[in-house]
């Protein structure tokens, strides 16, 4: 952990998902106005009174932008979290079982694989008018498992024969009991990764599908900030407080995953450590010879 946290990736990382995470908890107690209410002046820049102006239809976009950070992030987490347990379900357990289960598992997961995800998703929610969040989140945790699942099994392949779990097996471990304790701790960083980056491709599919209106464009989220303010011709009058926050918001998020990926990697894989720790000890190498010169 320690490691972890001295990577200045990972620490770059959390103090942007913290950030973010704090904004979306502390909803209520950051935004002064309701981030419905249309009683302003349109299209106001930025000001003491709005901090990142009104909306054309008279709404506080610093109102939106907060409260749309817990819906968005809300989204993201839960669908992240639905697709990796059934990534883990259907890629590893099949995989150490073998047989008929892994083949039938697996031809399941390639189907999945090659249908293109977005105009899966697209297809599904159009079918459900005005679909709210909840729906959102299920269909994505539903559409996006199948690339982990794959990795997931094919490293648990890997791990199947090998001397330590062979010993589990004379030792009368069950087979659930070794896919918790001996397998599922060797892949964590796989499966952490798998989490992450499936909730960063949730988020972008909520706000790829709210921005093409599929969605319940009433909630307020940053897809749906993006639909209107699309809509309303934010970029053609201007009005870059109405655009640009939700748009920065989604890729600063997505770049902090992505940053403590970085970290989990480093902590969680010995050759990327030992890496680590040798150009340290180059730099330190360095730093002597010069100050001897």
């Amino acid at each position: 952990m320690r490691n972890f946290l001295k990577d200045t990736r990972a620490k770059t990382g959390i103090i942007i998902f913290t950030f973010f995470s704090l904004i979306a908890i502390l909803a209520p107690v950051l935004t002064p106005y309701n981030p419905n209410d249309n009683n302003f002046v349109p299209l106001t820049p930025p000001s003491l009174q709005h901090w990142l102006g009104t909306t054309g239809n008279g709404q506080d976009v610093f109102s939106q932008f907060v409260w749309g950070a817990r819906t968005s992030l809300s989204i993201g987490l839960l669908a992240g979290l639905i697709s990796t347990v059934l990534s883990v379900l259907i890629g590893m357990y099949p995989g150490y079982r073998g047989g008929w289960m892994d083949r039938i598992f697996d031809t399941i997961t390639n189907v999945f694989l090659v249908i293109p995800s977005l105009p899966l998703i697209i297809v599904i929610s159009s079918y459900v008018h005005s679909a709210g969040p909840w729906v959102i989140v299920f269909v994505i945790g539903l559409t996006g498992w199948a690339g982990g699942a794959r990795v997931l099994r094919a490293q648990t392949l890997t791990y199947r024969n090998r001397d330590f779990i062979s010993a589990a097996k004379l030792g009368g471990s069950s087979e659930l009991r070794i896919l918790v304790w001996e397998i599922v701790p060797n892949m964590l960083s796989l499966i952490i990764s798998n989490f992450m980056f499936g909730t960063l491709g949730a988020i972008l599919a909520e706000a790829g599908l709210e921005f093409l209106g599929l969605g319940n464009v009433s909630v307020v989220s940053w897809g749906t900030m993006l639909y209107w303010s699309d809509s309303g011709g934010a970029l053609l009058m201007g009005a870059w407080w109405w655009l640009l926050p939700e748009g920065l918001a989604i890729a600063l998020f997505g770049m902090s995953l992505a940053l403590m990926n970085f970290g989990i990697d480093q902590l969680t894989n010995p050759r990327l450590r030992s890496d680590s720790l040798n150009k340290k000890k180059a730099r330190i190498k360095r730093r002597e010879s010069n100050a001897n010169i």
